[in-house]
């Protein structure tokens, strides 16, 4: 049995992290306005807001990290699939960073309250237009990022239940 090549601990950490943070923030979006408006709406979106800037860190982290001294492993596949794989997980990162600076402008055009501690100064008050449009841009964006993210996952859940190969371990974290 040919020993398993494995992402460093700290790559392995972040990807665990942001897809963790990723399906936090889009369930969190999902039930805030099911919260009554004051303090427990304004508590909810505060939260889903501190994720988004963790997330924020966590990419910037991840790409420096990436660039710099984080393991970088052969191709998983070749070909076609190799091409896809790597559109796959491009698209995530472009999609991620789209998402966080739409997050940002949409925390602008609403002038949010972060946890009643202060007010985020609105971008474009005479401009309600501006807010829905980024609100709905969010929206698409965080469903196609979890519709991306899916593929992801169930190519590596192919790779490791139908090709039987070691793709998956490779980011999984290793045994103590």
């Amino acid at each position: 049995m040919e020993p398993i090549v494995r992402y460093d601990n700290r790559t392995v950490m972040l990807h665990w992290a942001t897809a963790a943070l990723v399906v936090a923030l889009w369930g969190s979006a999902q039930i805030i306005d099911y919260f009554p408006r004051g303090w427990p709406r304004v508590d909810a979106r505060s939260t889903h807001v501190t994720m988004g800037v963790i997330l924020l860190v966590a990419i910037i982290w991840r790409v420096l990290h990436r660039l710099g001294n984080g393991r970088k492993l052969p191709a998983a596949d070749r070909g076609l699939l190799h091409v896809a794989a790597k559109g796959t997980h491009y698209g995530l990162y472009l999609l991620v960073i789209a998402q966080l600076t739409l997050g940002v402008l949409f925390v602008w055009a609403r002038g949010d309250n972060i946890w009643n501690l202060f007010t985020i100064p609105r971008l474009a008050p005479g401009n309600p237009d501006f807010r829905h449009t980024v609100g709905d841009l969010h929206g698409l964006i965080a469903n196609v990022i979890l519709i991306l993210a899916g593929v992801h996952a169930s190519a590596a859940l192919v790779h490791h239940y139908f090709w039987r190969d070691n793709v998956l371990r490779r980011m999984l974290p290793a045994p103590r």
